[in-house]
């Protein structure tokens, strides 16, 4: 067996009795339950976790992690997590998180077939075609690639505003929130893509209103 994978449990074996010295309760507590505000979608990328970046401690950010960080209503993966984070856990904020220099971007740009990833690595060109009079206009190809992932961020966090239980339970509750962000390899620095809320649910509304009059008056009748 490798090294490095061993090295993995001395690791953890580290990091148990450093929680324990600071904590003796620590574990018993963590056990009990969770209920973190945050759910966070993110990309699969070995250089992007998702607590280290947020600074966040263990219950604190529900996670699910692909390939691109990619909503994909087909997706039983991402959109059975946000429905539990949404339902279940009650959580305030829905961040999507791209970030730069992404490999699944940079595929997604590239006139290759992919084999398994192709079908993947669709949704990314869709986005791509959605907006490819401004991508193309942009002659710097790192700052095209840029660009795509933070219009990528910006239309996934439109597939979560799509889906019926997020718009249902902010109807009832005002959350969750959902956000877009960026995370800039090169500086360690998280970038808000400030998307507003509010404005793109009502944008989508006339499509894609999953909450009729009639459900909106029994829910909060009852």
């Amino acid at each position: 067996m490798s090294q490095s994978y061993e090295v993995i449990f001395e690791n953890n074996k580290k990091w148990v009795e450093s929680k324990v010295a600071e904590d003796p309760n620590f574990f018993q507590e963590l056990a009990k339950t969770q209920h973190p505000e945050f759910l966070y979608i993110g990309c699969s990328d070995s250089r992007a976790t998702a607590e280290e970046l947020m600074g966040a401690k263990p219950g604190e950010v529900f996670v699910h992690r692909n390939i691109a960080n990619v909503v994909n209503t087909l997706d039983m993966s991402s959109t059975a997590v946000i429905q539990y984070a949404v339902e279940h856990l009650k959580v305030k904020h829905i961040i999507v998180c791209g970030h730069y220099n992404c490999g699944g971007v940079k595929a997604a740009m590239t006139p290759q077939d992919l084999g398994l990833l192709n079908p993947w690595l669709r949704n990314i060109r869709d986005v791509y075609r959605l907006h490819q009079v401004e991508l193309d206009s942009i002659e710097d190809e790192n700052k095209r690639y840029d660009r795509l992932v933070e219009l990528n961020v910006q239309e996934q966090c439109i597939n979560v505003i799509k889906m019926a239980c997020v718009q249902e339970r902010y109807i009832l509750e005002e959350q969750p929130i959902v956000h877009g962000w960026v995370f800039d390899l090169r500086t360690g620095k998280i970038i808000d893509l400030e998307i507003d809320f509010e404005k793109t649910l009502k944008d989508i509304q006339k499509i894609y209103n999953l909450t009729g009059s009639d459900w909106v008056m029994s829910r909060k009748t009852k």
